[in-house]
């Protein structure tokens, strides 16, 4: 496993925007991910490690893409009907040797080889057979229809899919369709979590009086599952610098991440700031965002160290805008950049300069076919509630202060994020 260098989230002065902490993640952090080769159906969710190229031509030769028959399109009349002799029957699979001859048509059925010469195929319901062995063919077909060229959706050589690539099942359908049975994949980022703090139980146990149920640790899971992570609960960690100390160093060189929720902030109950500083180091960023603001990035020996906030929104909403990025650079998948999109404004909203906030939104078609964004009706960070009866997030870039109803704005989907 690659190392990451010392100090690489090392970051001073005032709150850091949403832009430059993603260009400092990309600056700073590489693949550090090991390969593996496994096959191809085995690699649904893997990262591509090298590039795909394709060893042949898709289709390997010209075929038809119906049934019918194929013709010489210089053999058809364009004034009236023309009546040809069938002189072949081609099947899928067949092997063609000998050329059509010309005045003649070929009985063809869909992904059939095309006869030599024949470069036009005419849809069996267009034609009307004439006994048992000529075809009639109507005016207006044009020259090349229903034939596939070989090469028309991939061709030898091309680069059929790019390292980084998370596989899909089409993707795998294509891997396969040029004829490749074992991948080079890069294999899971390795990643423990835990929460901390005293007040936090495990849902199934009984809670006394100050106590809550933790959820940071059933979303965080969810999350780094998403992103095809090997992942790790290591429990929840209460608020003892010795207990945390000596968790998070069991760690070390054992995982490629660790992440905690809650702990990083700057109350008198907040050890983890200081644990990972004695074991490694760590740098907070201090974000201008909503929700989240506080994350604390560093390292542990060579494993990279993530502390998440506490709050449950603030985590999804960390995670998904910073976390995410960071996993896909440490495991060598693309980095893409989540797309969002236009909708209309169904509220009001205001806001504070220099802050890009993160506002959960459901979509509503209105009476005009346009979607709204509607926001729900609690904001605080602590409301997991509002993330799961939500579509996703209304984006507000730093710039904006408010937000009328009727407004254009950007809207971010759940999924593009991995939720």
């Amino acid at each position: 496993m690659a190392q990451l260098s010392d100090d690489c989230f090392a970051h001073g002065g005032k709150l850091m925007t949403t832009a430059e902490a993603l260009a400092l993640l990309e600056e700073k952090l590489q693949c550090i991910t090991e390969t593996e080769t496994i096959s191809v159906v085995e690699t649904l969710g893997r990262v591509l490690a090298e590039d795909i190229i394709s060893p042949c031509n898709v289709p390997p030769h010209d075929n038809s893409a119906v049934d019918g028959y194929a013709v010489y399109f210089d053999d058809l009349s364009t004034t009236s009907e023309t009546i040809l002799q069938i002189s072949d029957r081609i099947t899928a699979g067949s092997h063609v040797r000998e050329k059509l001859c010309k005045g003649t048509a070929a009985r063809i059925f869909t992904g059939a080889p095309m006869p030599l010469g024949a470069d036009t195929v005419l849809m069996q319901e267009d034609c009307t057979l004439k006994g048992t062995d000529e075809v009639s063919i109507p005016v207006g077909i044009k020259s090349g229809s229903n034939r596939r060229f070989a090469g028309e959706d991939v061709e030898k050589g091309a680069v059929i899919l790019h390292a980084g690539r998370t596989v899909r099942p089409q993707d795998m359908g294509l891997i396969s369709a040029v004829g490749i049975s074992t991948t080079k994949v890069r294999k899971p980022l390795r990643v423990a979590f835990f929460s901390t703090g005293d007040e936090l139980r495990n849902p199934g146990t009984p809670l006394e009086s100050g106590q809550v149920y933790d959820s940071n640790r059933y979303t965080i899971n969810g999350l780094l599952n998403n992103l095809g992570c090997h992942v790790t609960d290591l429990g929840i960690l209460p608020d003892t610098p010795d207990l945390i100390h000596k968790a998070l160093k069991k760690t070390i060189d054992q995982y490629d991440l660790v992440l905690t929720s809650g702990g990083v902030s700057v109350g008198e109950e907040d050890h983890v700031k200081q644990v990972v500083e004695s074991l490694g180091s760590l740098h907070a960023w201090r974000l201008a965002i909503k929700p989240g603001r506080p994350i604390a990035l560093g390292q542990i020996g060579s494993t990279a160290f993530v502390g998440l906030p506490g709050n449950p929104v603030a985590v999804i909403v960390t995670f998904s805008n910073f976390v995410r990025p960071l996993i896909n650079l440490l495991s060598g998948t693309e980095n893409t950049t989540p797309k969002t999109f236009p909708v209309v404004a169904a509220f009001s909203h205001k806001k504070k300069k220099d802050r890009k906030e993160w506002v959960r939104v459901h979509l509503k078609e209105n009476l005009e076919g346009h979607w709204e964004a509607h926001k729900y009706p609690k904001e605080g960070a602590g409301i997991l509630s509002s993330v799961c009866h939500s579509d996703g997030f209304a984006v507000l870039s730093e710039e904006l202060l408010s937000i009328q109803p009727g407004d254009l704005i950007s809207y971010l989907p759940f999924n593009e994020v991995a939720l």
